[in-house]
């Protein structure tokens, strides 16, 4: 996954210095310079743009993503340790979305992302696996590792047949 390839001059650059701005006025040097590292990651921002959606579970970043289970459990312990997302939990399951109490300036820097991601060819890959991913789950009527781990292996074969 690596790095997120950014072009600045696709960033409203007005837009996303007044937040910084904004943000220098409430956050110390350090809480930002650990908040633009969580932004850099590719998983992480994956992540944070699905849950800035809906509330989602474990399997269900795992199915859209591609990614492993250790991986998305990670990041979604980094961006909940540094006051990003909430956990649920309903029974065996752990449901995420992204907190309510984040301070404005951290909702604006992350409405302008979604905002610039949102033709992103990545995210709407994403978008569009959440939308497969969820029919999967009602067609299935469950939602566990199981079939999600059902989910992602169709994906992949639909994959290697658009590359074919």
């Amino acid at each position: 996954m690596g790095q997120v390839p950014w072009d600045r001059s696709l960033i409203h650059v007005t837009r996303f210095d007044t937040c910084v701005g904004f943000l220098l006025q409430y956050i110390d040097m350090k809480k930002i310079a650990g908040l633009f590292k969580l932004f850099s990651n590719e998983t992480r921002l994956r992540t944070l743009m699905l849950l800035s959606r809906q509330e989602l579970c474990v399997c269900q970043i795992m199915a859209v993503l591609g990614v492993s289970q250790p991986l998305v459990s990670r990041n979604l312990s980094l961006l909940e340790n540094a006051g990003l997302l909430t956990e649920r939990r309903d029974g065996k399951m752990i449901y995420y979305s992204l907190s309510k109490d984040m301070a404005e300036p951290v909702k604006k820097i992350l409405a302008i992302i979604r905002s610039e991601l949102k033709e992103n060819p990545i995210m709407l890959q994403d978008l569009g696996s959440l939308t497969d991913c969820q029919e999967f789950q009602r067609k299935s009527g469950r939602c566990d590792m199981k079939s999600f781990m059902e989910f992602m292996e169709q994906q992949r074969a639909r994959r290697a047949e658009v590359t074919v």
